[in-house]
């Protein structure tokens, strides 16, 4: 029976779509329930006799997972292999800078590049916020794809690697895609008139090439995140000028909350340091804290 190496490119809850070594796309399924492939991931496929069908038989190390908690406490993986996240605000709905920062804390952890878009500059310019981003060292681009303004930078940023857009639903996310690619490959949201919040249109992950070389992994939008970190000290890796900062602390287990003698407290004090970001940093430093002592509590 044909059996060979394959890349996961779309999910269907228990179903994927494979792309095989030979370039061919074929449907298939997932060998037993405990196997939990994501889009991205290089899986082991075999060809089903007198069927259409794959058969999904072995998931092969990732290089890295984006991956969140879900709420029962376990960690749900979202996409495998990726090179660079590409975490999208928008002018509408309001921006939520808090995921952003999740966000890149999640690409920080994961050991992947990460870059932040502000899309819908036709309705209004980004906000400070969005330039403190450039001083701690990510690429930033603002952009509109509704009328395909500064999207070259993006497809520069890609290069030929795999990517995957994240962000608040209804930031347009699928909008930009389509303006990489040159089509209306995926449906885009409208905002909600009554909530001012995105309608969700994604509801697998799909990955599509993009012209140049590029695979950009198209993910359903949300209204919260939260990165899946092992440890608290994690989430200080999240926050890179932080980390730059914490160096300095007095004390070497500084938490970078009360104690004396801190680097990072006077840092935001003096204003080199974001207080925006640093209060990012201390709710995720205490939700993870939240998270552990459950765990801790469980087991």
């Amino acid at each position: 029976m044909q059996q060979c190496d394959a890349t996961i490119v779309a999910t269907y809850s228990r179903r994927m779509r494979l792309l095989l070594a030979d370039g061919r796309q074929v449907e298939s399924r997932i060998k037993g329930k405990k196997l939990r492939p994501v889009c991205g991931d290089h899986v082991i496929a075999q060809a089903i006799e007198n069927e259409a069908d794959w058969l999904i038989k072995s998931i092969k190390p990732r290089d890295n997972q984006l991956s969140r908690p879900n709420l029962r406490g376990k960690v749900e993986i979202l996409a495998a292999n990726v090179d660079l996240l590409l975490v999208v605000a928008a002018a509408a709905p309001d921006p939520d800078w808090f995921i952003v920062d999740r966000y890149l804390a999640a690409a920080e952890s994961m050991g992947s590049k990460a870059a932040v878009i502000f899309n819908k500059t036709d309705l209004a310019a980004a906000d400070s916020n969005f330039d403190d981003y450039a001083k701690i060292g990510y690429d930033t681009v603002s952009c509109s794809a509704s009328s395909n303004d500064n999207i070259e930078p993006i497809r520069r940023l890609l290069g030929q690697q795999t990517a995957i857009i994240v962000g608040q639903s209804g930031v347009g996310k699928s909008s930009i895609i389509n303006a990489l690619t040159g089509s209306n490959a995926l449906r885009t949201a409208q905002i909600s008139e009554k909530s001012q919040e995105g309608k969700h249109t994604t509801v697998n992950s799909e990955m599509l090439n993009i012209p140049g070389g590029a695979r950009i992994i198209d993910s359903p939008g949300v209204r919260d995140y939260a990165p899946a970190l092992s440890d608290k000290d994690q989430v200080l890796r999240g926050f890179r000028e932080l980390e730059r900062a914490a160096q300095s602390c007095r004390f070497a287990n500084c938490r970078h909350l009360r104690e004396p003698g801190c680097a990072v407290k006077d840092g935001v004090e003096s204003g080199e340091i974001s207080a925006r970001r640093y209060e990012s940093y201390r709710r995720l430093y205490i939700l993870t804290d939240k998270i552990d002592s459950q765990t801790q509590t469980r087991f």
